[in-house]
């Protein structure tokens, strides 16, 4: 099944690392997996202080615990995992960034951008599709720019995603 997904996942990158994207895309991209590094979701975090009325305590504990479990996961499983990434293996034809570790699996940046945006979303309805939009922006940016597979992306949403649920559970008992 390992060999499968990494089959797919190699045929994938094939076709995107030949796509050359229109200037709007790259640029969109590159800002999505930018404002991904953090200081977007902390932009987030501190409208959320600012506006979120009295549950902003409560949506902010939800967050912060999902962020963190988000990452220490996120580590364990790069090191346990060891895969490369993409841009390691194979040339990628526009993209500039560079990744901030070896390993590939799974994306870091799409589960803290998912780990964000379901507790977020679960306390502020109205603010869910935005913040959907913003996290599958990032989730979309790690595979275009040659960062990551699309099966690291996928794990990092089911992962962020029910690291999320679980924070916002948890802040609400």
């Amino acid at each position: 099944m390992i060999r499968l997904i990494a089959a797919g996942d190699r045929k994938v990158m094939r076709r995107v690392n030949r796509w050359t994207p229109p200037l709007w895309v790259r640029r969109w991209m590159v800002w999505a997996s930018r404002a991904g590094d953090g200081w977007g979701w902390m932009l987030v975090g501190l409208g959320v202080l600012l506006w979120g009325g009295e549950r902003r305590f409560k949506a902010l504990e939800a967050t912060l615990i999902s962020v963190f479990a988000g990452q220490v996961l996120f580590n364990v499983l790069k090191r346990l995992t060891g895969r490369a990434r993409p841009c390691a293996t194979d040339s990628h034809c526009w993209a500039t960034l560079l990744p901030p570790d070896r390993f590939s699996f799974p994306s870091g940046h799409t589960i803290t951008a998912f780990a964000v945006a379901v507790p977020i979303g679960l306390f502020y309805p109205a603010m869910l599709m935005v913040l959907t939009f913003c996290a599958m922006s990032v989730a979309s940016s790690r595979i275009l720019l040659g960062l990551h597979y699309l099966s690291d992306v996928v794990a990092g949403i089911a992962i962020g995603c029910l690291i999320g649920m679980g924070g916002f559970w948890l802040a609400m008992v």
